[in-house]
């Protein structure tokens, strides 16, 4: 309980910035999460390629299997029509309809991480603005009020510095996390490609 008094005095002395700054960071460790468990599963629950091949012979798709490959299969399977010429075009298509989905919300993960450290700048702006003001009326003896704006300045840069840095090194994460889902998208395209 004395952890949550101290964590709500902290952000208090970031003022109204730090509102903005925690919805930033709230939103953006849960698109981080959602993004995180669609390639966990779009990994973890595909199916070898030589499942896939016995899959799209026999026409069927996979019970359970939720992976790429998987989906990709199953889509396919549900539109073929037995010409090889058409077939080739109708898989394409399945895989192009499959890449959307592996690169929702990593621009907006990389936004969000980037407009973090902006709103600490404000933060810093705004702090050294109410510092200033209180030098202008009473001069460096009022030191409670200097210390108030320092403080509005530190906390909220620290604390947009806190919301970017993971953010951005996780943005980069997924980019390539994604990338590397469209190489066996790919893959398993060309591969079915050749047994249509």
């Amino acid at each position: 309980m004395e952890a949550l008094y101290r964590a709500a005095e902290y952000l208090g002395q970031g003022g109204w910035v730090m509102a903005p700054l925690i919805a930033c960071s709230v939103l953006m460790w849960t698109l981080i999460g959602e993004r995180i468990y669609c390639f966990r599963s779009l990994t973890r629950r595909d199916i070898p390629i030589r499942d896939a091949i016995s899959m799209l012979e026999e026409k069927k798709a996979a019970h359970g299997a939720k992976g790429i490959r998987a989906r990709l299969v199953a889509a396919f399977v549900e539109e073929m029509t037995g010409r090889p010429a058409l077939d080739r075009r109708i898989l394409h298509a399945c895989a192009l309809k499959q890449r959307p989905a592996l690169n929702r919300h990593l621009a907006a993960i990389a936004v969000l991480a980037s407009v973090a450290p902006l709103l600490g700048l404000l933060g810093t702006v705004i702090g050294m603005v109410d510092t200033f003001d209180v030098l202008a009326v009473f001069g460096t003896g009022n030191v409670k009020g200097l210390a108030s704006g320092i403080s509005v300045a530190l906390v909220t840069t620290q604390s947009g510095l806190l919301v970017a840095i993971p953010g951005l090194l996780l943005s980069g994460y997924l980019y390539r996390r994604a990338a590397r889902l469209e190489m066996r998208l790919e893959e398993i395209t060309r591969i079915l490609m050749r047994h249509v």
